[in-house]
């Protein structure tokens, strides 16, 4: 018999059992969500959240997807949480990677940040990276390309998540294509995890350069659609933490299904 989900969150109040804790993930996925009990914890809140969207739409199939995928880390985080949260859901969670597979282009203009990236880094081990990835799905080449015949052929559900890793300004900005196909291709609010917006500290981020000024002028130039910060993520979650001001969340408010009443029948409010 398991030890239960309320022993757990007991312990886990404990010094130094957090640590431990995530060399051996035990519990729930909610409590695991819950307490950050994951190599990426930004990753398991986005697609913990998109799949919890996606029930509550009745949409019985998604996407997640990692734009930049470099050696494979963060894909192969995103391939074990996605499985794991697709049981709890008892949805169907495909996974997808986005890569050139030949590292980094070159920098197109100062908005790239010359001074931090340059073309060749993060190249990819293709064929040691596929064989750890059975039922993930490896999409290489130019993104500006790869990205809109993806959405006009892939029928593997409405994208739910997205982990922008691309460094560049003029690579995100090209990313964010993945927004422009028809309504059924994602979610009416799509969980963004960006990961460029804090490190390296030499690369001093801003609205005007980097992934910030992607965000900046996507929200510019769309009236319909904004990406925005969840505004104090890190004051509803119990284990505050830097991917807290990372997490993003692309509103369509045109799309069909955005108004949607989400509450279920285990759902509470509270009485005046």
């Amino acid at each position: 018999m398991g030890i239960s989900d309320n022993i757990i969150e007991r312990i886990a109040r404990l010094p130094g059992v957090r640590r431990l804790w995530i060399r051996y993930p035990i519990g729930s996925v909610p409590v695991r969500v819950r307490h950050d009990i994951w190599r990426r914890p930004a990753y398991a809140y986005g697609v913990y959240r998109a799949a919890d969207l996606a029930r509550r739409l009745g949409v019985s199939r998604l996407s997640v997807v990692e734009l930049g995928v470099a050696g494979g880390r963060g894909l192969l985080a995103l391939q074990d949480i996605a499985r794991q949260v697709a049981a709890h859901f008892h949805v169907h969670i495909s996974v997808f990677g986005f890569d050139t597979g030949k590292g980094m282009p070159a920098p197109a203009d100062y908005r790239d940040l010359p001074h931090v990236w340059s073309q060749g880094y993060y190249r990819m081990d293709r064929e040691r990276l596929q064989a750890r990835l059975p039922g993930t799905t490896l999409v290489l080449g130019n993104i500006a390309e790869t990205i809109p015949s993806f959405l006009a052929t892939q029928d593997a559900g409405p994208v739910g998540f997205a982990a922008f890793d691309l460094d560049f300004y003029s690579s995100t900005k090209a990313a964010f294509r993945l927004f422009e196909g028809g309504s059924g291709t994602r979610l009416p609010r799509v969980y963004s995890y960006f990961d460029d917006v804090v490190w390296p500290e030499t690369a001093c981020h801003n609205e005007h350069i980097g992934e910030l000024c992607a965000i900046r002028e996507f929200n510019l130039e769309h009236a319909e659609k904004k990406l925005c910060p969840i505004h104090m993520l890190r004051n509803t979650r119990l284990h505050p933490a830097g991917w807290n001001d990372q997490m993003y969340v692309l509103h369509d408010f045109q799309h069909p299904l955005y108004c949607k009443h989400l509450a279920s029948l285990g759902d509470t409010q509270m009485a005046l």
